[in-house]
């Protein structure tokens, strides 16, 4: 019993780091066809700057939490996947300093300079994490020893080896740099006044488009390098259920741009990613690393687990912890609610 619920507990950590850190990960993407002017620009930063370095707590949480509960799926992860793992820390570096060090010279060469890595930063970690969950999907040659090896690509097809990067991982990639294109689009529509609220409500609209047609794409594609995949959605019923709970916050967000409330569309965009990702965990459980050596060699949340013992005693200071951690997150997003407009100062 413990192990499924540190499996959803885990999931649940991944869900809220992809919601939250997303909109500002989108917000770097929208970035250049939002923000016209330097005004705009500061504006969008604004939005961002107080929360994006809280967000990727998430991150850090989720990651102990793997480390904890499945330290057996930790060690194969982080070792198969050293050098994206690397290249991802680089560039979450690289968007931080860009945030927090654009307003700091008063020259157009500086501003620009940081403009263009605060996008080009946020643009690949989202392509990056796209395609970690490509990898997920389609699984990684893990051997018998729970280990295993990958190039970052090879051919860009599965056969006869497969890379990180390859032609499905890559499609999921581009899959969630629209997804979270939308959501910052939709988290601008709602922080933002004037011209950048305008420009982001129109984006949308097009970007909306977009992600269905990844999402046929990417859902076709699937089954052409994990043929069982979409098997548990009949044989289950609740992740089926929470996919369609995520296609109906997908088609909400349509109409409701076409409203006076700007949170509504941003709310429609969290509700078709959490529901896409939960449905994915449950589709997956129990399996937290596949392989596509041979399926005995999957790690899952029962041979990848800690002691039951441990499990047990952790689940406390966890509860303890999350008090916290929501606590702190309710006080800041309320101290921070309405719109920034387009007279602030950036970061």
């Amino acid at each position: 019993m413990m192990q499924p619920l540190w499996y959803s507990l885990l999931t649940a950590m991944l869900i809220v780091y992809v919601v939250l850190d997303g909109f500002d990960f989108g917000a770097g993407i929208v970035y250049g066809f939002v923000a016209k002017s330097d005004a705009d620009r500061r504006q969008v930063l604004s939005a961002v700057g107080p929360v994006w370095d809280g967000n990727e707590v998430w991150l850090l949480a989720a990651g102990g939490t793997l480390f904890f509960a499945f330290p057996r799926a930790y060690a194969a992860g982080f070792s198969g996947f050293y050098m994206p793992l690397i290249i991802l820390l680089w560039l979450l570096i690289l968007r931080g300093l860009s945030i927090e060090l654009r307003s700091h010279e008063p020259y157009k060469l500086w501003y620009e300079f940081w403009d263009w890595t605060f996008r080009f930063a946020s643009i690949l970690i989202v392509i990056i994490l796209g395609a970690a969950f490509g990898n997920i999907v389609r699984g990684v040659p893990l051997n018998a020893d729970g280990y295993f090896a990958i190039p970052l690509f090879t051919n860009m097809l599965i056969h006869p080896s497969i890379g990180i990067l390859d032609y499905y991982t890559v499609v999921a990639g581009l899959f969630a740099l629209a997804v979270l294109a939308l959501h910052g689009a939709l988290f601008l529509v709602w922080k933002a006044d004037g011209p950048v609220r305008e420009r982001s409500i129109a984006l949308a609209k097009r970007l909306w488009w977009i992600v269905i047609a990844l999402a046929a794409v990417t859902f076709a594609l699937t089954p052409t390098v994990r043929p069982e995949f979409f098997a548990p959605l009949v044989a289950r019923v609740w992740p089926l259920l929470l996919l369609v709970i995520s296609l109906a916050g997908l088609f909400y967000i349509p109409p409701a741009l076409k409203g006076a409330n700007d949170i509504r569309p941003f709310l429609g965009s969290i509700v078709f990613i959490a529901g896409i990702l939960a449905s994915m965990a449950g589709t997956l459980f129990p399996d937290l690393i596949v392989s596509t050596t041979n399926p005995s060699y999957n790690l899952t949340a029962y041979t990848a687990s800690a002691s039951m013992y441990g499990l047990q005693v952790g689940l406390v200071w966890w509860i303890i912890g999350m008090i916290l951690v929501v606590v702190y997150f309710t006080f800041v997003y309320r101290n921070l609610s309405g719109k920034v407009s387009a007279q602030t100062k950036g970061e």
